[in-house]
């Protein structure tokens, strides 16, 4: 008897031993996997065109792919290729233009996907000031923000009009472009967004003429990309299609409701101006789509096409760099 209740008394013992065990493993495989953190360098104060980034953070699709995305603007944006480069940010938004430059330099960013499929950047001038084309402004002073690129962009629409970029005089006004504009301090600005600050000087009370990038003799390009390292393609690429897949997600909600796109962009920042963003988005949301339907696209015949002009106009001294500027595979898989 005594061995009887010997035996029940272990088997009992075991067996609250092994439920401890299950109950501990239950415990562990419950607990939410560890977020992987990632960062994302901005190329400017958050705007609508950000705004499928933070739709992408607020509905938690960054969190759903087992990401924490901390999206911040840089002390000088300008250095985005540079951080990116050297790892010191996981992600940036810089120029097709400036990403050309940057690869000949050395710097081994990527382009990963496309955000804005056309240019946004133009010279704007004054309605007053009777400049409504490229010929207008010989001996006139042009405000820029000092990208190596804009010298080789309005060289190029001077030109298409007789002219070249000898004909104006640059100046470096930072990214002051409409101050500096409606102060007179210049006479036009090349670097504006004509989705934005034309909008910003509208609202202000300023008629402006806007003149068209690849109107006049620029080949289209992608205004805004999103780059990574190679390093960061190498060795991470599933954080990378992780990103690329919720930022998609969150640019299809953006393409698909645009002012309710902004308005999230409105929660998360309050300081937004929807007096130029909400008219702002309506202009842009177009361009963000692409004619096969996936969310950051490249053509290699753009990328091509515009490393030739940038050959051509004296900023490159070959276009073999667009080959390797850029890699399709992540918006593919993520569409």
């Amino acid at each position: 008897m005594k061995n009887l209740a010997k035996r029940i008394a272990i088997l009992l013992s075991l067996l609250f031993l092994v439920g401890m065990l299950a109950s501990a493993c239950s415990s562990d495989s419950d607990e939410p996997e560890e977020l992987i953190d990632v960062s994302l360098a901005l190329d400017w104060f958050p705007w609508s065109n950000h705004s499928g980034l933070y739709v992408a953070q607020e509905r938690g699709y960054f969190e759903d792919e087992g990401l924490n995305v901390t999206i911040y603007v840089p002390g000088d944006p300008s250095t985005v290729l540079q951080t990116v480069g050297a790892g010191r940010d996981d992600f940036g938004i810089s120029y097709q233009p400036e990403l050309l430059i940057a690869r000949e330099a050395g710097i081994e960013a990527v382009s990963i996907m496309a955000m804005v499929q056309h240019p946004l950047n133009s010279v704007m001038a004054l309605a007053e000031s009777g400049i409504a084309e490229p010929k207008d402004l010989k001996g006139k002073k042009v405000g820029a923000p000092g990208l190596p690129s804009d010298e080789a962009l309005i060289d190029t629409m001077l030109r298409s009009q007789g002219l070249t970029i000898d004909d104006v005089e640059m100046v470096n006004v930072g990214f002051d472009l409409v101050p500096a504009l409606i102060s007179k301090n210049v006479d036009a600005i090349v670097g504006a967004y004509w989705v934005h600050e034309s909008i910003s000087a509208n609202n202000q009370g300023f008629d402006l003429n806007i003149m068209r990038m690849e109107e006049h003799g620029v080949p289209d390009f992608y205004e805004l990309v999103i780059v990574a390292s190679e390093e960061k393609i190498a060795d991470d690429p599933e954080v990378v299609k992780k990103f690329v897949k919720a930022v998609t997600r969150g640019y299809k909600d953006a393409i698909a409701d645009p002012l309710d796109a902004v308005a999230v962009l409105k929660s998360v920042k309050p300081e937004t101006d929807l007096e130029i963003e909400n008219p702002g988005v309506a202009l842009l949301a177009p361009l963000w789509a692409t004619d096969n339907g996936v969310f950051g696209w490249q053509e290699k015949s753009r990328w091509e096409e515009f490393a030739a002009w940038m050959v051509e106009s004296g900023r490159l001294t070959s276009a073999d760099a667009a080959a390797s500027a850029y890699d399709n595979s992540f918006v593919e898989d993520a569409n």
